[in-house]
């Protein structure tokens, strides 16, 4: 039987490294993503752990990069068993809802929400016509990756709470499109997450924390994120389809 082949997107550090590490560790042959030429590291990082797995370049933001990678999966392996879109990124600067500019919202939509579109319409289309082939044991999943600022106001990062939003129906309208072809497709939405990205604001993060902003008070880690991607994927919940996950301590229940 073919190994079952996992892609994840913004896959060399953070919790797309946690992804690909715990997808890793359940069987799945690893296909690692993200916008550098080449990550011999991270791969090597890995393959010591004894997962399987190599790197793929793509800049989900570049049409002609996006169907690149999924021209280079289906040659090199013939079958895509989970698609984790991860990759995204923040502003780089935090500006008041009041000072934004068109140039950082149209950076984010165009990395977050349009390329997590369209990564999930080259996924849709490369696993219906996989199932068309009749590949054996073929059960094929896609999980998004979005953030418990899908509906969390943060008027200083306006633009990423949009597109994050718009990876949350991205989300819906591809679990109903796929139902007709059992193609279950989750979201994941991490909440305070320690990594790279959230560094800067962990002094602010950290008494959030302990001020009890979270039921669980202590930073979600990465390995967080991936247990609830490795559920999701499981079989366990594809008649879910369209389930949100938060993997965020708590944060979403609402309590007086």
């Amino acid at each position: 039987m073919a190994k079952k082949i996992a892609l994840v997107t913004g896959s060399r550090r953070g919790i797309g490294l946690g992804i690909a590490r715990k997808l890793g560790q359940a069987g799945y042959f690893v296909a690692l993503s993200a916008t550098a030429a080449q990550d011999d590291d991270v791969v090597a990082e890995l393959t010591q752990e004894g997962i399987d797995c190599t790197y793929i370049p793509c800049n989900i933001a570049h049409a002609d990069e996006r169907a690149r990678i999924f021209e280079e999966i289906r040659a090199r392996y013939g079958r895509l068993d989970v698609m984790v879109n991860n990759a995204g990124v923040a502003p780089n600067v935090r500006l008041d809802l009041l000072e934004t500019t068109e140039e950082s919202f149209d950076r984010l939509m165009g990395i977050n929400l349009k390329g997590t579109f369209f990564m999930c319409q080259l996924a849709a289309n490369t696993m219906i016509g996989m199932q068309q082939q009749g590949l054996e044991d073929y059960t094929p999943r896609i999980v998004n990756i979005s953030s418990m600022s899908a509906y969390t106001s943060s008027v200083n990062r306006g633009e990423y709470c949009i597109s994050k939003a718009g990876i949350s129906m991205t989300t819906q309208l591809f679990a109903d499109r796929l139902a007709e072809y059992g193609i279950p497709v989750f979201e994941v939405r991490p909440g305070i997450i320690q990594t790279d990205m959230t560094a800067g604001m962990s002094e602010k993060y950290q008494k959030l924390i302990e001020g009890g902003v979270t039921p669980i008070r202590r930073f979600g880690q990465p390995a967080d994120v991936a247990n609830c991607v490795a559920a999701a994927v499981s079989g366990l919940l594809d008649f879910a389809t369209g389930q949100v996950l938060n993997a965020d301590g708590g944060f979403h229940i609402r309590r007086l």
